[in-house]
């Protein structure tokens, strides 16, 4: 559902702006644009932000967490749009599309975090409470929103599974029809189960997400298709997540935790969660921002190979705001031309499926992001992730196996000694235990895909027993 650019007068404070440093060109808010028009003429694909003329009065925003109240709305009940103030691209409150997404509560995991060395230091920023079980509803409600703004009748994605659960929830209850492209064989069923569920028209398309992403933004960009693009290039997508951060520092009564962690995919989170501190600091609502850490799998590591081993980074332009600059394309370019040449072999393989991809498309917005918040980047195996994920497990929360990688990760780092013993660390599980069950079965079964037959230290199998009282009672390890 493209539009064709136009200036940011028709708003008189938010609009959408290309991250390009030497474009910079800005858009009206009102537009459906996935990348930047200008650059695109130019030959160029880049990405755009959200952004707000906080001179305005429309767009000022209060000096302190304490300001942002609820109330018994729909708007205000919800964890995304408590924090409407720091995202005000909306008309009205009639434009907001809300389920009660983002109420969320950080837990501070001081058992879990001694265990493993961090102290009483250790905090789980879990999404996994959300309506439909994961973060994606945070960006979700904020892109439906900017859709019904769009006047949009239909929506797509792509998906490894967790955006299309959400896309297909929210469109259910803002009554518009869904399309959901998903890869072959490349879906939990969990997650396949709420885009049947809700009603979605499913695609599964011989290829894998970055083929089904490909062709949902060809669709989308043809004026005739009439969708709305609902995947993380949608920079209103962003706008919703950026509200995680605020959750984080609500709970810390306004503190700056030392270490976000976050996994890794199409590098959504990452991108929105710097976006946030910056815009927070501009504001004066924080003093310093965090470092981040993004985690990817090991076989789905393009953002660690090209940080890591190709020296790939983000140079930031003179813009006083921090969020313009550029990066070596030729890298990206010459990195995307080996895993075409590679074939099957040079596709994402991992167990945590919400990661599984090769080409995030907001590449450009993690490397800002990384330069932002002086952050790093390391993968970790599947092995590794089911390990971690068993161990949230043991603690009592429950997450998808992507989350895990967020853990391990961040124990990684404290080995290494990047990360110190008595930093405060908050790791984010984005998705519900229950979105995944077979990886949770597998692995407790010793049949766990992707984990290259390494024994699972904290397996808890069923125990089959005889229909006897002593024989339970023994089972139990208790006597008759």
């Amino acid at each position: 559902m493209p539009a064709s650019p136009s200036t940011a007068a028709a708003n008189p404070h938010a609009f959408q702006r290309c991250v390009h440093g030497p474009c910079r060109a800005e858009f009206a808010i009102d537009l459906v644009l996935t990348a930047c028009p200008t650059c695109a003429a130019g030959g160029r694909e880049s990405l755009l932000d959200v952004v707000y003329d906080r001179s305005h009065p429309s767009a000022r925003a209060p000096r302190e967490f304490g300001a942002f109240a609820g109330s018994r709305t729909a708007s205000g009940f919800s964890g995304v749009w408590r924090f409407g103030e720091l995202l005000p691209f909306y008309r009205s409150p009639d434009d907001i599309v809300s389920v009660g997404e983002g109420r969320t509560i950080l837990q501070k995991a001081d058992d879990l975090g001694a265990a493993l060395g961090f102290g009483h230091d250790l905090f789980l920023q879990y999404e996994g409470m959300n309506p439909s079980g994961s973060f994606k509803d945070n960006g979700m409600t904020a892109g439906f929103t900017h859709a019904r703004m769009a006047g949009a009748r239909a929506v797509v994605c792509a998906s490894t599974g967790n955006t299309s659960a959400s896309l297909a929830m929210y469109a259910a209850r803002a009554g518009v029809r869904a399309y959901v492209f998903i890869g072959d064989g490349k879906i939990a069923l969990g997650k396949l189960s709420q885009a049947l569920d809700y009603g979605a028209t499913t695609l599964q398309i011989a290829g894998d997400f970055d083929a089904c992403l490909a062709r949902v933004r060809a669709i989308a960009d043809d004026p005739a298709s009439g969708v709305y693009l609902l995947n993380s290039v949608n920079p209103f997508r962003l706008e919703g997540q950026k509200t995680i951060m605020c959750r984080v520092l609500r709970d810390l009564g306004g503190a700056v935790p030392d270490w976000i962690v976050v996994p890794g995919g199409n590098l959504g989170n990452c991108s929105a969660f710097a976006k946030a501190f910056v815009e927070l600091r501009q504001l004066g609502l924080i003093d310093r921002i965090p470092r981040l850490a993004v985690i990817n799998a090991r076989g789905a590591r393009t953002l660690d190979r090209l940080v890591n081993e190709l020296g790939l980074r983000w140079s930031p332009s003179s813009h006083p705001d921090e969020l313009g600059g550029t990066f070596d394309e030729s890298i990206v370019a010459a990195e995307w031309k080996r895993m075409d040449e590679a074939g099957p072999a040079g596709r994402a393989h991992t167990i945590a499926s919400a990661i599984e991809i090769n080409r995030p498309v907001n590449l450009p917005k993690a490397l800002r992001a990384l330069h932002a918040m002086n952050g790093v980047v390391r993968s970790v195996d599947d092995a590794t992730i089911l390990e971690y994920k068993a161990m949230i497990g043991r603690h009592g929360f429950g997450c998808e196996p992507a989350s895990a990688a967020s853990l391990a990760g961040a124990h990684g780092l404290l080995r290494e000694g990047v990360i110190g013993p008595n930093e405060r660390v908050v790791c984010v599980l984005t998705g519900h235990q229950l979105k995944d069950p077979d990886a949770t079965v597998g692995y407790h079964m010793g049949k766990a895909a992707g984990a290259r037959g390494a024994s699972p230290s904290l397996a808890n199998r069923p125990i089959r027993v005889a229909d006897d009282l002593p024989s339970i009672l023994r089972a139990m390890g208790r006597q008759a």
